[in-house]
């Protein structure tokens, strides 16, 4: 009785054992669970402390070194004002394209090649109708002329294009020749374009800006005249920063040619441009350069010229001019038109 007592209690003992150690077990493995989430651990990467990093870095941008003072400013102002010229002069320079491609050195021009570009040449007039108002009252004289030569000499070159190869009647091509731009019928009155929502013709342009509002008779070997006699067209605009450098040089290239001004002091005789006629161009140099003073023997619109001329060319001949004795003749027009495939 007594051996099975003991047996008894033993199983017992060992049961309450195994219930202790059980227990025990559980209550240490709660302690490890809770040391997984303590702050002491290493925490797991949370989905939002990628997005809290982010700033962090843009906030040490600032230690970068900074730019010297006012380095960043002119940097960034630079970039506006990146060509440095004027509006008038950028508005001028949309006609260099066209000038410098299709008008060669010597002023003869690649019809044939600007009726591929008659688009691109509707274009640019239109540049010239867009233009507003109010920012060309803000220029200066000199980009208010170029502008306006600029606007008749590209129209020229439209009127010419949009009529080229020119055709001639059997009977004019007598007279004309038959490729005489004479044959084109109303250049100068009847051909309209817009410039400023407004309408104009070549000889409205002469005579409100040219002899009216600028007065500055050189324009008249600046303009287009599509022909071979008159004054070579430039291959670049008009610009006014450097206007009268321009009509300058014009000028005198123009009364260096034999279209222009020659003496033949032999006979007696000083040629002189079909252009410089009283009845054509003469009379728009009376009121800068008109005079009583000197070449006495000629009527009022050739002293002008005359006047006008002995600004440009050498001394003897300017003394011939006013003491000489001599008659004035003026050269023969050539009117065929100022195609490369043709020449004087």
């Amino acid at each position: 009785m007594i051996r099975k007592t003991v047996v008894w209690l033993t199983i017992l003992s060992a049961l309450l054992l195994c219930i202790k150690v059980t227990a025990n077990t559980s209550t240490v493995a709660e302690p490890n669970q809770t040391r997984k989430v303590e702050p002491n651990s290493p925490p797991p990467v949370e989905p939002n402390i990628p997005a809290v990093a982010e700033p962090k870095k843009e906030a040490s941008e600032p230690n970068k070194p900074k730019p010297a003072e006012g380095q960043e400013a002119k940097t960034n102002a630079a970039e506006p004002n990146e060509t440095k010229f004027p509006l008038a002069t950028l508005f001028h320079n949309k006609c260099a394209e066209i000038l410098r491609t299709f008008v060669k050195e010597d002023g003869m021009v690649d019809y044939n090649g600007l009726r591929r570009k008659r688009l691109e040449l509707k274009e640019l007039l239109s540049e010239f109708d867009k233009q507003d108002q109010k920012e060309y009252e803000s220029w200066s004289r000199e980009d208010k002329i170029a502008f306006w030569i600029n606007a008749y000499n590209i129209q020229m070159l439209n009127i010419i294009t949009n009529n080229f190869p020119i055709k001639a009647s059997k009977i004019l091509s007598i007279f004309w020749g038959a490729h005489s731009i004479r044959h084109i019928k109303g250049i100068m009155t009847d051909y309209k374009f817009m410039v400023m929502d407004e309408e104009f013709t070549l000889v409205e342009v002469e005579k409100r800006l040219f002899s009216g509002q600028f007065d500055d008779p050189r324009i008249y070997l600046a303009i287009a005249y599509a022909s071979l006699s008159g004054p070579p067209l430039r291959n670049e605009p008009y610009y006014g920063y450097k206007l009268n450098e321009q009509l300058e040089e014009q000028t005198r290239r123009f009364l260096t040619s034999q279209q222009g001004f020659a003496i033949d002091i032999n006979k007696g005789v000083v040629h002189l441009s079909a252009l410089f006629q009283p009845a054509w161009r003469g009379k728009e140099f009376v009121r800068k350069f008109g005079t009583d003073k000197k070449f006495k023997d000629q009527q009022t619109e050739t002293r002008a010229v005359l006047n006008f001329i002995s600004k440009y060319i050498p001394e003897q001949d300017v003394s011939f001019l006013e003491v000489g004795n001599y008659s004035v003749e003026y050269i023969k027009y050539d009117w065929t038109v100022n195609d490369i495939s043709r020449g004087p």
